[in-house]
């Protein structure tokens, strides 16, 4: 819920960073990043490192993870021309060629993705992109908003569809990671408790956790649950309008057990803080909570499978989420709204001029902040 608030203009989420702060690969060890410690009601950081985090801790609190695995998802492949049907009188078939990249944002059935394409106005439905030595295809089947396309995959081995698109498929590293993704990537732009594929980017903040903190955070006593949200390019979709609330989020999947949900509910019942793991798992806990409020539940959030188009920006009433372990965000972004949602603007963005001066990395390979 949104309180009634004036327009939040976008250039009120802008920050200056040098672009030599922004962290073009990871450092070697998961643990070694900085952490900076933010009061929640205002207050001066605290620099800390991430391993610091489990001494940091009271010992009585819910983490909530976000177990999702990202996909190789951007594709290269090769254009093919339309599928061969009988001519129209006074109409000739086209056959075009060409360079393709295809990124796959959001799976529909195990053939079937949205994606965006590149060039992307020159691919028409019916045309069909080949990949590899030709063993994967795949046939346009639809336009849709935002540029995206439906695309249908067949394989043309004796491989399935998703062997081809994990053996094909490159990690989908940011833009502003200025390099092509190497084979590293693949192990370090993923948690190491990811599970469930189907996310187009990691849930950054937890890129941090290697097993060794994950066991010394369960030895103080801090209980750990999971949830699944598919990271897609409602996440990373830049901002066109001038106010924050002319923004329509792109939707993005995600899935909470019954067994999450108890955790989470006998943790407020005792008046423990839940601690949230990334931007992601505070979308997924207050898009379930938003559902049951709506519902007419007596529940604090819904279990189950849903869509989260929610949009969190300074004047959102937070039901779940006490705490929050996130990295750095882009000046003008979603995510930098949601975390100034979550501990005042003027709080947060005095934070990031901290880090910048600190020279902290920024971004998804970079370092990370602890508000409560």
């Amino acid at each position: 819920m949104l309180l009634d608030s004036p327009l939040m203009r976008l250039d009120a989420f802008d920050y200056h960073l040098p672009p030599d702060q922004i962290a073009q690969r990871p450092l070697d060890r998961r643990d070694a990043s900085r952490l900076l410690e933010l009061p929640r009601g205002g207050g001066s950081p605290l620099d800390h490192l991430f391993a610091d985090l489990p001494d940091l801790l009271r010992g009585d609190e819910l983490i909530v993870l976000n177990n999702t695995r990202v996909i190789p998802a951007r594709l290269f492949g090769r254009r093919e021309g339309v599928h061969s049907q009988p001519p129209s009188r006074g109409t000739r078939q086209e056959h075009l060629t060409g360079k393709v990249e295809v990124f796959l944002t959001r799976q529909l059935d195990s053939q079937t993705w949205e994606a965006l394409v590149r060039p992307g106005r020159k691919m028409q439905t019916g045309e069909r992109v080949l990949f590899g030595e030709g063993e994967l295809e795949a046939e346009v089947t639809s336009r849709g908003e935002l540029g995206l396309r439906t695309l249908r995959f067949v394989s043309r081995d004796t491989c399935g569809v998703s062997e081809h698109l994990e053996r094909l498929g490159h990690v989908p590293l940011p833009p502003y990671i200025h390099r092509t993704d190497e084979v590293a990537d693949r192990e370090r732009y993923q948690t190491v408790f990811a599970k469930r594929p189907g996310a187009i980017a990691a849930p950054t903040a937890g890129l941090h956790f290697t097993p060794e903190i994950l066991e010394m955070i369960r030895a103080r006593g801090v209980e750990i649950c999971e949830l699944t949200l598919d990271v897609g390019i409602g996440t990373f979709q830049p901002v066109h309008a001038e106010t924050l609330e002319d923004h329509v989020m792109h939707s993005e999947s995600y899935e909470i057990s019954e067994q999450t949900t108890q955790c989470i509910q006998r943790a407020r019942a005792a008046g423990r803080t839940i601690l949230a793991i990334g931007t992601t798992v505070v979308r997924a806990l207050e898009a379930a909570a938003l559902r049951a409020t709506e519902s007419g539940s007596s529940e604090l959030l819904l279990s189950g499978k849903a869509d989260a188009s929610l949009f969190i920006y300074p004047g959102f009433h937070f039901r779940v989420v006490d705490a929050l372990l996130t990295n750095f965000h882009l000046p003008r972004s979603t995510l930098l709204a949601l975390v100034c949602a979550f501990a005042g603007r003027e709080n947060v963005l005095t934070a990031y001029n901290h880090a910048v001066q600190a020279g902290y990395r920024f971004y998804s390979y970079g370092d990370c902040m602890l508000i409560r």
